[in-house]
């Protein structure tokens, strides 16, 4: 029997409680070799495999990681150990996942490994930018200001991402009723159409006969529909995430009408100009900032960019001229930042940039809100009279033909 990986919770001999991880093959020889090392056992369970721990499944809110990120910072000023204020935490939170992400970190954190090392190792709850902001809290020694940061930060973005869900919560609700309607109009309404046609004879026109091929396509091959509801999402969701695909999508995303593309650019310079400024706010070094923030900006052109930037920046450059080439950049961003760059105060003035952003980004959705309920009405209407007017128009050819 090979050796199995034990979690145990014990107290030493002066009765102060610790806990970890041990290897072994049995239950009572993991309980002996803690007894050699001084200690008395109180739990022991056996550790799930890689593959079972893998099946897991759990999701961590940016509100719950936030909330845990602020805490932690309390704690830390108030005087606790990283440590033990880890212990309180995990011993408080609700979400299973990250009580054992927790876990883990505060297991790295007592086996000697750096806090931001530690965090490191879980890139799908850590971000690179809390990662680098605790590292260079860490370095400077004002880790509780890092963490307070990164709270701050994380709520920002929180923010402005249930902004633009709450925008897109009207469109998706009357787009899925339209689509149910047109459905339930084309497989139950038309059929009955058909029959009475049929016996009328003669030749259908255009905007009939697509109604009809689309009921038979309804009626008789649903099934395709089905396999194009489903597979069309997911051949989107995977065209999306390749590297081709992501440059083309943002690139399109940026030319959207309605007001939806400068939405999503003003969205992309909140972001970044926020990310950018917790960064180097924090005391990241500033090719470190550049290259995170292109990374958590949602969108390739700012990550051309930012890349361009680094380049600029290694040969001696400043950090607008790569900018002012961005289209995504107005120039009146990039002569903020060339203002911040010459006066050395520069995390002041992307503060500045991310607040008239996340600002200009309210008020935005607000429009585009505005103008959504209009084209949605109209949308609606458009494919309920589109069908009336395909079964309604054989009937005025019946009717003329009878005067």
């Amino acid at each position: 029997m090979g050796a199995a990986v034990w979690t145990y919770k014990a107290v030493d001999g002066a009765g102060v409680p610790s806990k970890g991880q041990v290897s072994g093959p049995t239950k009572d020889a993991v309980t002996e070799e803690l007894r050699s090392q001084g200690l008395k056992v109180m739990e022991l369970s056996e550790k799930k495999n890689v593959l079972q721990a893998d099946l897991s499944f759990g999701r961590v809110k940016a509100a719950e990681l936030t909330v845990m990120t602020r805490q932690l910072a309390t704690m830390i000023s108030s005087g606790m150990t990283l440590l033990r204020a880890f212990y309180v935490l995990e011993d408080q939170l609700e979400n299973k996942k990250l009580k054992e992400t927790v876990g883990a970190v505060r297991e790295d954190i007592e086996a000697g490994l750096a806090f931001s090392d530690a965090l490191a190792k879980h890139p799908k709850i850590f971000s690179p930018l809390y990662v680098a902001m605790v590292r260079a809290g860490e370095t400077g020694g004002v880790l509780e200001a890092s963490l307070d940061r990164i709270s701050d930060q994380l709520e920002k973005d929180d923010e402005l991402r249930r902004q633009v869900k709450g925008a897109m919560a009207y469109p998706i609700v009357v787009l899925t009723f339209a689509m149910c309607v047109l459905i339930g109009l084309i497989a139950f309404i038309v059929p009955v159409f058909v029959k009475v046609f049929a016996d009328f004879g003669g030749d259908l026109p255009m905007i009939t006969k697509v109604t009809v091929q689309m009921s038979n396509l309804v009626t008789g091959r649903w099934y395709l529909l089905i396999a194009v509801a489903i597979g069309g999402p997911i051949a989107f969701k995977k065209w999306r995430k390749s590297e081709s695909g992501r440059k083309q999508w943002d690139h399109v995303r940026l030319k959207f009408p309605f007001k939806i593309g400068q939405t999503v650019q003003k969205i992309s310079l909140a972001r970044w100009s926020r990310t950018f400024a917790a960064l180097y706010s924090a005391g990241v070094p500033i090719m470190q900032a550049i290259e995170i923030t292109g990374q958590t900006s949602g969108n390739w052109v700012v990550e051309k960019a930012m890349a361009d930037v680094i380049e600029s920046v290694k040969s001696g450059g400043s950090l607008t001229d790569p900018l002012k080439e961005a289209s995504i950049f107005p120039s009146m961003v990039v002569q903020m930042i060339a203002v911040g760059e010459e006066t050395g105060n520069l995390d002041a003035m992307l503060t500045k940039v991310a607040d008239f952003y996340e600002a200009e980004v309210a008020a935005a959705v607000k429009a585009l809100t505005s103008i959504l309920e209009p084209v949605m009405i109209i949308l609606v209407g458009g494919i309920v009279g589109f069908i009336v007017i395909a079964m309604y128009m054989p009937m005025f050819k019946v009717y003329d033909a009878i005067k």
